[in-house]
């Protein structure tokens, strides 16, 4: 292989590496978005809270989250599942239609579960699991998931970079441990506050906290 040859083999390997042509880049303006880490929790229906707190027990606002209506409440649980029990974890509100738990994969670990990796509300085949509150307890027969990394966008926002409810977008930290994460899936609503959601797993891996900045470089 002469000079010539090696270097076409080469810039054909870079070219493969940055993406396929289906992908573009975005320009200079591209997008910084904030961080927030979403560490395990749950979101009980009302019926299963008052199963698990009593009846016509409501929900303790303890903290707003970033995203609007959303908040953290006083009341935590514990979760078990066939490996084991992690305790203290906390509800988030408002009540929603179906219960779902979201872990981590090391939380798997230690709960004995397999649950698949999902967008939020997309229970239907995930995995069981068994909640106890102070006042009883509940065995779910699908709704712990494993979150996928997702982009909380506004309309607006999505509108600016040409983005709409469901497509997929590379993502560059901006920190010293550097990586490109992939494949993270967009979620465009008027109620929505620009804010990318990894879990402590994703977190770990790239030394983000809460309110670090991360750039979306390209759509694919």
């Amino acid at each position: 292989m002469n000079e010539q040859e090696i270097a076409a083999l080469v810039a054909k390997i870079i070219a493969e590496q940055r993406g396929s042509s289906d992908c573009f880049q975005f320009a200079e303006e591209d997008t910084l978005v904030p961080v927030g880490v979403s560490n395990r929790h749950i979101h009980l229906s009302q019926e299963d809270f008052e199963k698990l707190f009593g009846a016509g027990a409501t929900m303790t606002h303890f903290k707003d989250l970033s995203q609007p209506g959303q908040f953290a409440c006083q009341e935590v649980m514990t979760l078990v599942g066939p490996g084991g029990a992690i305790e203290r974890v906390r509800l988030l509100g408002p009540a929603r239609k179906q219960t779902q738990v979201e872990v981590s994969v090391a939380d798997c670990f230690k709960l004995g579960v397999k649950p698949p990796l999902r967008d939020s509300g997309d229970l239907a085949g995930s995995a069981p699991l068994t909640i106890v509150g102070p006042k009883g307890s509940i065995n779910i027969p699908e709704g712990c998931i494993i979150a996928l990394k997702h982009i909380h966008m506004h309309t607006d926002d999505a509108n600016r970079l040409g983005l709409v409810n469901g497509d997929h977008v590379n993502v560059q930290t901006c920190g010293e441990r550097n990586l490109m994460f992939e494949d993270v899936l967009i979620r465009v609503s008027d109620k929505f506050r620009l804010e990318m959601h990894v879990d402590m797993d994703e977190a770990n891996a790239a030394s983000l906290t809460n309110g670090d900045t991360v750039k979306i470089v390209g759509k694919c």
